[in-house]
């Protein structure tokens, strides 16, 4: 296991790039449509996307052993809400990964009798509870901070009622400094945000079109690979 963990990670810097590249494919082929352009040209666009897809399955396929292992180092964390919000996620990733896994199987030829719609809907559920599970992980985090922040004002201002609830102005002001002071936290809140709408496009919950998925999908690689070139910008746990 060890072993796939160490490809895992000297693959998730290429499988970001090649999402990025994906999606960016994505974007421009729903531009080529809109723009009318010949078939020629989206057929080759098309392709080269589906190519960049099946990188990075090949990418990924050490990914559900990592996953698990996450699992098992989250399951020890002090924090009951943390715990089980990163725990769950991870599990919900390893999962997805395994279907991922066998969707390349059948892309490549290897399981030729695999329903690919079956799975492909089953994997895009798992990556979907994963990401809410991240969105409250990433919500909860935020409400802690705002929390502390209040109770700092509150000593340094000695506020007579630190309890009252602030006006709405305020409240998004407090919000947007807060996030602005936590940089990892923001990228990780948009990135989550952005992830959102690809599962629940395919999966018929949402539908946002080709290319509001390109562009969701394009800026959370760009922000994924600003917390590997930049590990400090990386949300931990």
């Amino acid at each position: 296991m060890d072993s796939w963990i160490r490809f895992s990670a000297q693959s998730q810097a290429k499988e970001r790039v090649f999402r990025a590249a994906q999606y960016a494919c994505a974007l421009l082929g729903y531009t080529v449509h809109r723009a009318g352009s010949g078939d020629e040209v989206r057929l080759t666009i098309s392709q080269l996307e589906a190519h960049m897809s099946l990188t990075r399955k090949l990418l990924r396929l050490g990914n559900s052993a990592e996953a698990l292992e996450a699992a098992k180092r989250s399951i020890h964390l002090k924090d009951s809400v943390l715990r089980l919000c990163l725990t769950l996620s991870h599990l919900n990733r390893a999962m997805y990964f395994a279907c991922d896994n066998l969707l390349w199987a059948a892309k490549t030829g290897l399981l030729h009798r695999l329903d690919q719609h079956k799975w492909s809907q089953r994997s895009f559920r798992y990556y979907l509870f994963a990401l809410i599970l991240n969105l409250v992980r990433d919500v909860y985090e935020l409400r802690l901070l705002m929390l502390m922040e209040n109770e700092v004002r509150c000593i340094a201002t000695k506020a007579e009622e630190p309890h009252t609830a602030p006006r709405v102005a305020s409240q998004l002001q407090h919000l947007l400094s807060v996030l602005h002071h936590n940089p990892p936290l923001l990228l990780d809140l948009l990135k989550n945000i952005c992830d959102m709408f690809i599962p629940m496009d395919r999966l018929g919950l949402y539908s946002t079109g080709p290319g509001f998925v390109g562009a969701c999908g394009l800026t959370s690689s760009i922000l994924s690979i600003l917390t590997i070139v930049h590990p400090w910008l990386k949300l931990k746990p």
